[in-house]
C-alpha cells in the first residue's frame, strides 16, 4: 500500500494516527535543525516535518537530499500544527515523518509547478503532463469530469441510451474539411474522421433507438482560435417522434439543471429570438444579451445631408455606449483604429456625444447641425453622458463590423462578467444560403435539416426564403448547442440534394446508405448537439476551451508535447501505396 490517505483529507480528528502518504514534493523549507516539506497530490497538500530532536540523523540526511517534484512515500504520525494554515484543507495538522522512501527522483522542472507559474503557454503545452499538476489546470479537468457526469445522469434519467458510433467513416461534405485516414487493406481509398455522428444518429432513429446520446469526439480540419480545436467533444443527441418544441424543452431542461447545479442560479423559460431579429439587433446569430447596445438603424435620419459616406452606404447603423461621453479624443481614435484593422475591415467610424452638460457634438458637425444631432440622439434613446458610435457601408459587412465593436466594448467596459449567464434560443434560421462564387445554394446547417412545414412549398418557387426547422442555444454570446428537426422523407431529402447541386449519382455515392434506410420506415426525428468543451468553459466563467482539454493542440493544430503531426517512414507510405507530392 503506497498510501493510507490522500494529501487532502487529514485533519485534527486523525491526531496521533500513523499514516502513509505519497505524492510529489511541492516545496522544501530547510532550517538546518528542522525541515518542512509540502507533499502534493491531486487532492491537496500535507505538510511534512523532519525534526533533528525526534528524527534520526539518517532520516534528516535523506530529507535534505530531496528536490522539487521528487515522488516520495512517507510514514509518520499526525500531529497538530503550531502555525496553522487556513488556506489548505489539511492546514491544522502536519506529519512527523518516521520513514521516507524516494519512489522516483525528478529533474528540476522547466517551470514552477504552482498556481502562479513562470512558464509561458507554449512551454507549458510542451510539458503538459507537468502543467496538469498545477491546480488551475487540474481543477478544470475535474470540473469537466463533473459536468460530464451531470450530463450523463440527466439524459439517462430522461430515458436516453448512450450508443457509440464509428470513428472511421466515409468522407461526406458537411461544411469543414475532413481529416482522412488511408486504408491499407483498400489501396487508394480513405476513411474520414467524423465531423459529427449526424448520419449515424439518424440511422439509430431508423433502428428504433428513439432517445440516443453520446459524449463523442468530432474532428474538423479548419483554422483554429481560442474556442476551437481540430478535435473537440460534443454532447450529441437525437430523439424520434418529436417536433421542435419537444427537443427544445428537453435540452432547455438539461441546461437549466446544469446552471443550477454548477452556478446556483435558477432560470425560467429561456427567451427566444428569430435569426432575423438577432442579425438586425446584434449583427450576429449568437448575441450576448447580458448587456444592451442594440443596433439602431439611421438611414432615414442621416442621408441627404451631403455627407457622401452616409449617402452612398447601403446601411448606416450604430450603438449607444452608455456613460462614455467623457471618452477623450485619444480613446475614440484608438477605437477608430481598432475597427479599421484588417480583421474588422471598417473604413472609419463616426461618433456623437451627448455630454453631461447637455452639449451635443459629433465628428461630423460640418454636415449635421444641433437639430440633426438631437434627432439622432433621440433615435438612440440616449441620455446625457452617452456616446454613440456609427458605422456605414454594405449591410452584411457593417453589421458584422459593428457586432465585433459591440463585443469589444462589452469586454473593455466589464459588461461580460463570467459569473453572469444569459441563455436564449435563436430560431427560424434560413434553410439555405446562396453562394455567389459557386452560383448555388449551400445548407446553412447541413443537408438533413428539414424546412419548416409551412415553408416546404417555397423549395419549388423561392428556396432562399425557406426557413429551417432549426434552433441554436446561445449562452453569453457563444453558440453552445444547435440542432434541427431532420428530413425523414426520402423524396424531400432527394429534393434537398437537388437544390444543393448534387447530381443523382453524387447523392447516391455520398448518402445512398441513408436514403436506402429511409425506405424502411424512418420515423420523424430531430436532435441537438452541444459543444461540450465550450459549455464547460463558459459554465466555469471562461471562454477559452484549451485548459479544459487534457492534451490540446496549439493554434497551428500541433501537439507540441508529442510533436505531432509528423512525417511517417517510407516503409509505411509504401505499405499504404501512397506517394508524397510536397510543394516547395
Amino acid at each position: 500500500m503506497f498510501r493510507s490517505h490522500t494529501n487532502g483529507e487529514l485533519s485534527l480528528k486523525n491526531l496521533n494516527e500513523e499514516v502513509t502518504l505519497s505524492g510529489w514534493v511541492q516545496t522544501i523549507r530547510d532550517k538546518g535543525f528542522m525541515i518542512w516539506i509540502d507533499l502534493r497530490d491531486r487532492y491537496g497538500i500535507t505538510q511534512l516535518v523532519f525534526d533533528q530532536e525526534r528524527s534520526s540523523a539518517e532520516l534528516m540526511d535523506n530529507a535534505k537530499k530531496l528536490g522539487r517534484e521528487f515522488v516520495i512515500q512517507v510514514t509518520g504520525k499526525v500531529i497538530e500544527r503550531v502555525s496553522k494554515n487556513p488556506n489548505i484543507l489539511t492546514g491544522e495538522i502536519e506529519i512527523l515523518v518516521e520513514k521516507l522512501t524516494v519512489l522516483n527522483e525528478s529533474q528540476l522542472p522547466p517551470f514552477t509547478i504552482e498556481d502562479e507559474t513562470d512558464g509561458g503557454e507554449e512551454l507549458r503545452m510542451k510539458y503538459r503532463y507537468l502543467d496538469i499538476r498545477r491546480n488551475p489546470v487540474k481543477d478544470k479537468l475535474v470540473f469537466r469530469h463533473n459536468m460530464a457526469q451531470k450530463v450523463r445522469n440527466y439524459l439517462s434519467d430522461n430515458g436516453f441510451i448512450e450508443v457509440e458510433t464509428p470513428v472511421l467513416i466515409k468522407s461526406t461534405p458537411e461544411g469543414a474539411r475532413d481529416f482522412v485516414v488511408p486504408s491499407r487493406m483498400n489501396p487508394g481509398q480513405f476513411y474520414a474522421l467524423p465531423q459529427s455522428p449526424q448520419t449515424f444518429k439518424q440511422l439509430l432513429m431508423v433502428g428504433g433507438m428513439d432517445k440516443y446520446f453520446q459524449i463523442v469526439k468530432c474532428f474538423r480540419d479548419e483554422d483554429l482560435r481560442a474556442d476551437r480545436q481540430p478535435e473537440f467533444t460534443q454532447i450529441d443527441c437525437e430523439m424520434a417522434f418529436v417536433e421542435q418544441e419537444d427537443v427544445m424543452n428537453v435540452f432547455e431542461g438539461m441546461t437549466k439543471t446544469l446552471l443550477k447545479d454548477i452556478t446556483g442560479q435558477e432560470f425560467g423559460d429561456f427567451p427566444r429570438m428569430t435569426f432575423a431579429d438577432a442579425m438586425q439587433k446584434y449583427g450576429n446569430d449568437k448575441p450576448d444579451i447580458r448587456f444592451g447596445m442594440e443596433f439602431v438603424e439611421l438611414n432615414d435620419l442621416v442621408k441627404g445631408k451631403d455627407f457622401k459616406i452616409f449617402d452612398e452606404a447601403e446601411l448606416v447603423v450604430g450603438i449607444n455606449v452608455e456613460g462614455c461621453a467623457d471618452y477623450t479624443r485619444k480613446q475614440i481614435d484608438e477605437l477608430v483604429d481598432w475597427v479599421k484593422r484588417p480583421q474588422i475591415g471598417a473604413s472609419g467610424m463616426v461618433w456623437v456625444k451627448f455630454q453631461n452638460d447637455g452639449v451635443k457634438t459629433s465628428s461630423v458637425n460640418k454636415f449635421y447641425n444641433e437639430e440633426d444631432l438631437s434627432r439622432i440622439i433621440e433615435k438612440f434613446g440616449a441620455k446625457e453622458g452617452d456616446l454613440m458610435l456609427i458605422l456605414s457601408g454594405n449591410g452584411h459587412k457593417v453589421r458584422t463590423q459593428l457586432s465585433a465593436l459591440r463585443m469589444e466594448l462589452g469586454n473593455r467596459l466589464g459588461l461580460r462578467k463570467g459569473n453572469e449567464f444569459a441563455p436564449l434560443w435563436v430560431v427560424d434560421f434560413p434553410l439555405l444560403e446562396f453562394d455567389e462564387e459557386s452560383g448555388r445554394y449551400h445548407a446553412m446547417h447541413h443537408p438533413f435539416t428539414s424546412p419548416k412545414p409551412e415553408d416546404i412549398h417555397l423549395l419549388e418557387t423561392d428556396p432562399g426564403k425557406a426557413r429551417a426547422n432549426a434552433y441554436d442555444m446561445v449562452l453569453n454570446g457563444n453558440e453552445i448547442g444547435g440542432g434541427s428537426i431532420r428530413i425523414f422523407d426520402k423524396d424531400l431529402q432527394s429534393k434537398m440534394f437537388d437544390l444543393l447541386g448534387f447530381s443523382k449519382e453524387e447523392a447516391e455515392a455520398q448518402f445512398g446508405f441513408l436514403m436506402n434506410a429511409f425506405k424502411y420506415g424512418a420515423p420523424p426525428h430531430g436532435g441537438l448537439a452541444f459543444g461540450f468543451d465550450r459549455l464547460v468553459a463558459i459554465l466555469d466563467g471562461n471562454e477559452v476551451i484549451r485548459d479544459y482539454i487534457a492534451f490540446p493542440k496549439n493554434n497551428s493544430g500541433r501537439d507540441v508535447m508529442i510533436d505531432a503531426p509528423a512525417a511517417i517512414a517510407n516503409e509505411q507510405l509504401d505499405e499504404l501505396e501512397l506517394q508524397l507530392n510536397l510543394k516547395s
